[in-house]
């Protein structure tokens, strides 16, 4: 098996209360975005609660908070709208495109319910993030962007936080990537007019 995007997931939550050292998070104390995911998954987690008629999820997992936790968002989005990476909402990458809302994409990959000997194919690379995510949950994620400046910048980015079990191609996602299928699980992340067969 192919290493994970680099450190493992250590269960953090429920978060320790204010004022309070959470001696498990200590190594990460360094981190000055920390508490701005902290904020984040937080924010996850009440958007789950409020939209449970809808979603029919009553609570995200552990470890798809915790990898969310982990993923440094703020270097997957452009420099210049750093400050604003933990918000919630979408916000632009280029080219027309967009990084999803936390909530979004914590809700993707918990009803993309990945195990941890998944394959998993994602198609619309973006700048990474989601990929990141996935990466630290599943086994290989085999990831398409069609926007070759994103794929680049993705592959940067996803090379800077040590995501090793991603495989990346630039072109169109809609016929899926028959090279390496079957896969596990498929996450659309772009609109091609077809989904891809697995």
């Amino acid at each position: 098996m192919r290493p994970r995007c680099r450190g493992q997931l250590t269960p953090r939550l429920p978060f320790a209360p204010p004022g309070v050292v959470d001696w498990a998070m200590a190594p990460n104390l360094r981190d000055p975005f920390l508490q701005l995911r902290q904020a984040m998954v937080e924010i996850i987690v009440d958007h789950t609660a409020e939209t449970r008629d809808v979603t029919g999820l009553g609570r995200i997992g552990t470890q798809v908070l915790d990898a969310m936790l982990d993923v440094p968002r703020h270097e997957f989005v452009p420099a210049e709208i750093r400050a604003y990476a933990h918000t919630d909402g979408p916000l632009p990458i280029g080219w027309d495109k967009t990084i999803s809302q936390p909530f979004i994409a914590a809700l993707m990959t918990e009803l993309l319910d990945v195990a941890p000997t998944h394959r998993v194919l994602e198609v619309g690379t973006g700048l990474g993030y989601h990929t990141a995510i996935l990466s630290k949950l599943a086994a290989s994620v085999f990831t398409v962007e069609i926007v070759e400046e994103l794929a680049g910048q993705a592959a940067e980015r996803l090379a800077q936080s040590g995501c090793a079990n991603v495989t990346r191609r630039i072109g169109n996602g809609a016929n899926g990537w028959p090279e390496h299928a079957p896969f596990d699980r498929i996450i659309l992340a772009a609109a091609p007019e077809l989904i891809p067969p697995a």
